[in-house]
């Protein structure tokens, strides 16, 4: 199924910035320099066979031993709602919302902005890229390690997300960056890219250069503090 390989390329990509432990229901995942990076920190259920209660005091134990908010990430829970009940009375908040996954499916020609120039992220400019980084606010704000390197699995890759600062939107700089990487891609023989775009609107965007959206996740976030990640994505 689709489902499952999607998965299985989002666990390997997850594991590619943050420490994995496997469990008998899932996976938990930490990066105790990145505390805050919901992505790194979470515990991931695969499964809902076992004890509710017992899943449950294991993450909040093994999160508050790091000095990392407890937090899991959800999928396939429908019909699994008395696990969402268990959490909720154990103090977690709750939020639900659509992940899209896009495939790139043919490449989109565009005319190149003479004026634009794209560089790679090496350790020269590698503060400049994590400052640009942090002035995003739809992306959290927050610095990410990995954020700037290639990520491939088997003949797969992944784009993690491409933003613009705000004072620099609607001149088709996303466009002319989307482009570059296909040509990359291109050269590496890679068989499938992936995108799972973060709202509707930037989901737009990527179809415009090629991505087509062959299903849409539902996924949910629990979490023991913090901000949710809706309230992240729309800048409070």
């Amino acid at each position: 199924m689709i489902e499952d390989y999607i998965e299985a390329l989002d666990i390997a990509y997850v594991s590619s910035f943050s420490t994995k432990v496997e469990t008998n229901w899932g996976y938990l995942f930490y990066n105790e320099n990145q505390p805050n990076y919901y992505d790194a920190n979470h515990a991931y259920l695969s499964s809902y066979n076992g004890n509710v209660e017992e899943i449950i005091n294991e993450v909040i134990v093994f999160y508050q031993q790091k000095n990392i908010t407890p937090r899991f990430y959800l999928s396939n829970y429908d019909g699994h709602q008395g696990f969402v009940k268990a959490l909720k009375r154990n103090g977690f908040d709750f939020e639900e919302f659509e992940s899209p996954v896009q495939l790139l499916k043919q490449k989109i020609e565009i005319v190149r902005q003479p004026l634009v120039t794209i560089e790679a992220v090496t350790s020269e400019n590698m503060q400049a890229a994590i400052d640009i980084e942090c002035q995003i606010q739809e992306l959290g704000g927050a610095i990410r390690e990995q954020a700037f390197k290639e990520f491939l699995y088997k003949q797969d890759a992944r784009l993690e997300s491409v933003a613009t600062i705000e004072r620099y939107r609607g001149k088709g700089l996303i466009g002319q960056l989307i482009h570059h990487i296909q040509e990359d891609i291109e050269k590496k023989h890679i068989e499938r890219f992936w995108v799972l775009p973060i709202s509707e609107r930037v989901e737009k965007v990527y179809k415009k250069s090629g991505f087509e959206t062959i299903l849409t996740l539902k996924i949910g976030h629990a979490f023991l503090g913090g901000k949710s990640i809706t309230d992240i994505r729309n800048g409070f």
